[in-house]
């Protein structure tokens, strides 16, 4: 049976509908009427649009202006939507998620005891020691991170990336690249655009290299500066969630700021951080409020149902209950951090390659390729389960690279 599976992002992140025996004369309208009934959102309150910036509208009038979806009867292949394809949801009120069904401990009727009510309520304490013993970061990686916000960005909207590195027996994260998805960032908020396919490219470089998905970095903007958290209510849900996914109990989340010096200058700063124990068990039992009000102090977190802080019965939560601080150091890794990087406002092209292949001649060839980004490049030519980790390989154990991938490297270069 033929299938098409179409992503759609959303304010709740990435989701698929799939659409069994797909006609080519698919409409908007029955596009539509699937989200409705697989994601569940009424069709009267969805607006889908081909354009990322949908999710960046704050106003109703702002949304009515992505008008490349409205018309019930286009046809979606005239958009360029086919199988794997990404479009835009933005949607009015709340939608009812249908979850798993969950039988309750304990017969129905069954009187609570003092046990059943203590074990019922949701202590949230401060975690003292993180997993994390300390976070180093490559100098060149950090470095190529921070200028860019600050020298093209100037701190004025929001950046992020992913880090990628190893993590010692003793719980040391190392950091050695970062990889920046696809993103939308205004003064304070971070939309990461991602997309599957890259980050399948990004995780064979990084078997091959002997590394893997260590962290999430992002900046703060000069607005936020003058708030008074560490973390806004919105980062905490953005790094919770990310560290649920990764999976990784020395996952590590970054932040990078602007601060003013002693002698009235600026400085740009790094801190670190884990998501507690309690945070991501909250975020993953979804105690957390989703949509978060201009009215919500940023400095707290609102939940559904109220949790005990300090022997009070609350639903707000002072976003540094969640953090565990982790010491930060940097050290010279394995990879240079000189080749122009994905997703930036001045595309990646092949000319780049080129101009970095004839500046680096005088190098061994695995030298000249030892960099993450020109990797990430060139792996979209190559096989991902085979070739991307092999040639990631040899950079990681800097042996002579084949002649078949060095041939294709600099055959893509001169025709630039």
């Amino acid at each position: 049976m033929a299938k098409m599976m179409i992503r759609i992002r959303s304010r709740d992140g990435l989701e698929r509908v799939t659409i069994d025996n797909p006609n080519p004369r698919l409409t908007i309208a029955q596009l539509k009427s699937t989200i409705e009934s697989q994601l569940r959102v009424p069709i009267p309150n969805q607006t889908l649009s081909t354009n990322q910036n949908l999710l960046l509208a704050k106003t109703p009038s702002d949304v009515s202006k992505f008008t490349d979806m409205t018309n019930p009867q286009t046809l979606i292949s005239t958009l360029g939507i086919a199988h794997g394809s990404m479009i835009y949801l933005s949607y009015e009120g709340q939608r009812t998620v249908v979850g798993p069904k969950f039988v309750p401990s304990g017969s129905f009727g069954r009187k609570m005891t003092m046990d059943d009510l203590i074990a019922k309520q949701m202590r949230v304490t401060r975690q003292e020691n993180p997993y994390c013993e300390m976070v180093s970061f490559d100098r060149d990686a950090a470095n190529a991170f921070q200028n860019y916000v600050n020298e093209s960005l100037v701190f004025a909207v929001k950046r992020g990336g992913i880090m990628y590195g190893t993590v010692s027996p003793e719980g040391k994260v190392e950091v050695d690249f970062i990889y920046e998805p696809p993103q939308q960032g205004t003064e304070e908020v971070l939309i990461l655009l991602r997309d599957p396919g890259e980050e399948k490219l990004v995780d064979a470089i990084a078997m091959g290299l002997g590394m893997r998905k260590v962290g999430f970095i992002f900046t703060q903007t000069i607005g936020q500066n003058k708030k008074d958290y560490t973390m806004s209510n919105v980062e905490v849900l953005q790094a919770a969630e990310l560290q649920a996914e990764g999976d990784l109990k020395e996952w590590v989340t970054a932040i990078v700021k602007l601060e003013v010096n002693e002698e009235g200058g600026a400085d740009v700063h790094f801190e670190a951080f884990q998501m507690s124990d309690m945070c991501i068990r909250l975020f993953k039992e979804g105690w957390f409020e989703r949509e978060i009000g201009k009215d919500v102090d940023p400095k707290l977190s609102r939940m559904k149902k109220d949790v005990v802080v300090g022997g009070k019965d609350t639903k707000e939560v002072d976003n540094d209950f969640f953090l565990v601080v982790v010491k930060i150091f940097d050290h010279q890794g394995p990879l240079s951090s000189i080749f122009p990087i994905e997703n930036r406002i001045t595309p990646v092209t092949m000319k780049a390659l080129k101009n970095h292949l004839d500046r680096t001649r005088s190098l061994p060839f695995v030298k000249r390729i030892s960099d993450f980004h020109l990797l990430l490049l060139v792996a979209r030519f190559l096989d991902v389960n085979a070739d991307v980790p092999a040639l990631a390989q040899c950079v990681q154990t800097q042996m002579a690279v084949p002649e078949g991938y060095q041939l294709l490297i600099e055959s893509m270069a001169s025709a630039s």
